[in-house]
């Protein structure tokens, strides 16, 4: 038995041949799909290591170094 021209396809179905079709168009242009992990940065832990991190940085005998590169290679007047 058929269904109905009139009849709507489910969504799920419908949503993953339009990724499908999607992901096709992309590997024809010669791209390909990769996944990345990045931090958690809402993570309570890394909350924490980022903020034991950057006193620990600022605490070094070399912090005024190390501030005066990074602002001899920002581009500050971007912003």
């Amino acid at each position: 038995m058929s269904l109905p021209s009139h009849t709507k396809r489910p969504r799920a179905t419908s949503s993953r041949i339009k990724v499908a079709a999607h992901r096709k168009r992309l590997r024809r242009q010669g791209l390909r799909p990769i996944q990345i992990w990045v931090p958690d940065v809402h993570s309570r832990t890394f909350q924490s290591e980022a903020h034991r991190q950057s006193q620990a940085v600022s605490r070094s005998r070399y912090a005024r170094a190390d501030q005066d590169f990074v602002d001899a290679i920002s581009d500050w007047d971007n912003e």
